[in-house]
């Protein structure tokens, strides 16, 4: 359940929903009580193409942000808990799969004996933390936490070797936040100085509640103030997130006698063989300064204080599966105080997500034989071969590129591997321990498993089909270092696909996603992939300046939009360049797709409910980003995420397409018109 990936994907999570219900005929695709009419689309788009789902969708308490992907996603969730229930009713094999989720449901759902229980289920880790007294105490803890999934100091992940992406190899990662993102301890506005105030409350709440500070003798609001400062001066060290889409700068091969010399006091040999990996012999520290640091905090920093960091990082990873005490106070912190949320998910949503998180491909497999239809599939294959077509198109066409690098091109986006649906074989969870001791200790014996599956893979060929999101998730991805594009069944519904509709909207909801997927092979990031997946410059020099300066444009545009007035927070547009080129992409490939389809009878060329298609295209696109936010999440979401946010994903995406233009009658002076030499000009 801990794993870093270098997935590039459409969403940060899952996000639209129609209010209205389809028949099993074929329509216009375009439901009329999602737009706004009395906005006007030159000036407006996002206002007027989601206005309506925006006003019949209006926030409640529980979400922070509520959108298209999200009610999808919801939905997914009931089917989920249909699935559960039935397999919860049924009589079921001992230490079976179905077994092992109805045991771990129930034991999440049974809130009476998680009351009862109390900070009980973390006792033996808080007890064993203080016992520690050396330094080497310290170390051999940080490998007992790392392989719970506790998240201490830094993570262990199996990714491709950059090098020869034909094989997996170790990498250790920077992490072991509290808060996430090193900005929140950095930054000195008023808003993260009251973040920051805020964590302070919650860390002294738990360490109270888990009774760490009668174990340690140190007064709760003391042992926050140390962790705070600890984890301060961890972010520090941290590369930030635009340094971090830097592939060439997070790959950094080391021997196990160079990480040694580089960051003694951690001890790589013992690690890696207390890991699960005793023959290992290289692999890639992805940020080596802040791995130093880390050495200098284990070497220099007070032993109580590296203890009370070990206690809450097990306190804060335990919390949402404790009592109601340490789930609320979770809950102030991370749902209201950073996101905005008014109220805490239903518990039954919680616990589900618990039981998706630990064994989601066993749910999957009844979720897809129960929810997904074989047709979606083949369509969904004869859309992504269209996209291709069209893509290659627009690659021969670019006016920026040479013929050297357009052939190599062309011949990367043939090689691209195409997922849909579902996987052909799916994960054993045979070996998962599901017990009835008590919730948090099956959490643990999850993560464990997982640590277990991720550590086999490890220095061995990697496995390309294998899949890295569920059948069930709302969302989609590319994987740079097997050159795969996936979509999963979840997302495979309307309004993305829409099996009754013209195909002019599944061109403009689905088939920019496919398109964005596609793209995301050839934005800044994944451009320096090749077609095998290597970290490898195969652009003429004069190519990469071509791609560099258009993709600056982007980045400028964006930098340019005020997200919020108070605090007074613009876009991140180096942050967000990858998804913003792919939505670029997405949008031209999958429209000369439609076109081509078009030309073949395949899409209806006359208007359907007043709308041309191209009209029908650009309001699917929008209405995937239909979406309600609040101000902090906003702020949240800015800080932290690689997507720009909903509405700046139409409204500021769009006036790059000429094709939009175009289709609306857009004319200098209108809100969403663009000057064409201020345009982009890449996919």
């Amino acid at each position: 359940m801990h794993m870093k990936k270098t997935l590039l994907t459409i969403a940060t999570m899952a996000l639209i929903a129609t209010g209205c219900q389809r028949k099993a005929v074929l329509t216009s695709g375009i439901c009329a009580d999602n737009l706004d009419t009395t906005a006007n689309p030159v000036d407006d788009f996002y206002q007027y193409a989601c206005g309506g789902w925006m006003k019949n969708h209006p926030l409640d308490a529980e979400h922070s942000r509520y959108g298209a992907f999200d009610v999808l996603a919801e939905n997914n969730q009931e089917q989920l808990r249909t699935i559960i229930d039935s397999v919860s009713a049924a009589k079921n094999e001992k230490g079976g799969i179905a077994d092992k989720i109805a045991t771990l449901y129930n034991m999440g759902m049974d809130s009476a004996t998680l009351q009862q229980q109390g900070a009980q289920p973390i006792a033996p880790y808080m007890e064993e933390i203080a016992a520690l007294t050396s330094r080497d105490d310290l170390r051999k803890e940080m490998y007992r936490l790392q392989k719970m999934g506790a998240g201490a100091f830094f993570g262990l992940f199996n990714e491709a070797d950059y090098e020869d992406a034909t094989m997996s190899m170790a990498w250790v990662y920077q992490g072991g936040l509290g808060m996430g993102d090193r900005d929140y301890y950095i930054k000195n506005d008023a808003t993260t100085v009251e973040i920051r105030d805020a964590y302070l409350k919650l860390l002294t709440t738990e360490l109270q509640l888990a009774g760490y500070d009668k174990l340690s003798g140190l007064p709760a609001d003391q042992l926050a103030k140390m962790v705070l400062g600890i984890e301060t001066r961890l972010a520090r060290a941290q590369y930030d997130k635009v340094v971090n889409r830097d592939p060439f700068k997070t790959f950094n091969r080391k021997s196990l006698e160079e990480a040694d010399k580089l960051a003694a006091e951690i001890q790589f040999k013992q690690y890696f063989k207390e890991m699960g990996l005793p023959g290992l012999t290289q692999f890639n520290m992805a940020q080596p300064e802040y791995i130093q640091e880390v050495s200098r905090v284990l070497a220099t920093e007070n032993v109580e204080t590296v203890k009370a960091y070990y206690a809450w990082h097990v306190i804060n990873m335990a919390a949402a599966y404790l009592s109601d005490d340490f789930v609320n106070a979770n809950f102030e912190f991370y749902g209201r105080t950073l996101s905005g949320a008014e109220q805490i998910r239903p518990r039954w949503k919680r616990v589900t997500g618990t039981v998706d998180g630990a064994m989601g491909e066993a749910l999957g497999q009844l979720y897809v034989a129960k929810y997904f239809p074989p047709e979606a599939k083949e369509r969904m294959l004869t859309l992504v071969g269209n996209l291709q077509e069209a893509f290659a198109q627009r690659i021969e066409n670019a006016a920026w590129m040479d013929q050297a690098t357009k052939e190599k091109a062309i011949e990367k986006l043939h090689a691209i591997l195409v997922k849909v649906g579902y996987p052909d074989t799916w994960r054993d969870y045979s070996g998962l321990e599901i017990k009835n001791d008590s919730y948090f200790a099956n959490v643990v014996r999850s993560n464990e498993f997982d640590h277990a599956y991720m550590v086999s893979k490890i220095d061995k060929p990697v496995d390309r089909n294998e899949w890295l999101m569920t059948p069930q998730t709302v969302n989609a991805y590319y994987n740079p270092t097997t050159n795969e594009i996936c979509f999963p069944a979840g997302i495979l519904q309307a309004p993305f696909f829409d099996m009754n509709a013209d195909d002019a909207v599944n061109y403009g909801a689905i088939g920019v996603v496919i398109g964005h997927e596609m793209t995301h092979g050839f934005d800044d990031q994944g451009r320096q992939y090749d077609l095998n997946g290597n970290l490898n410059d195969w652009w003429q020099p004069s190519d990469a300046e071509n791609f560099k300066k258009n993709a600056q444009v982007l980045v400028d545009c964006f930098n340019s939009v005020k997200v919020l007035d108070d605090p007074e927070t613009y876009a991140n547009g180096e942050l967000t360049l990858g998804e913003n080129i792919a939505d670029n992409g997405g949008l031209h490939i999958s429209y000369l797709a439609m076109q081509n389809a078009m030309d073949k009878g395949q899409v209806n060329s006359g208007e359907m409910d007043g709308f041309t298609p191209a009209q029908r295209f650009f309001i699917a696109y929008a209405g995937v980003w239909a979406s309600n936010i609040r101000d902090k999440a906003a702020l949240q979401l800015t800080t932290v995420d690689v997507h720009s946010l909903a509405r700046n994903r139409v409204n500021v995406t769009l006036p790059h397409i000429a094709e939009f233009i175009e289709a609306w009658g857009v004319k200098e002076g209108d809100g969403m018109w663009l000057a064409p030499e201020k345009r982009v000009t890449l996919w």
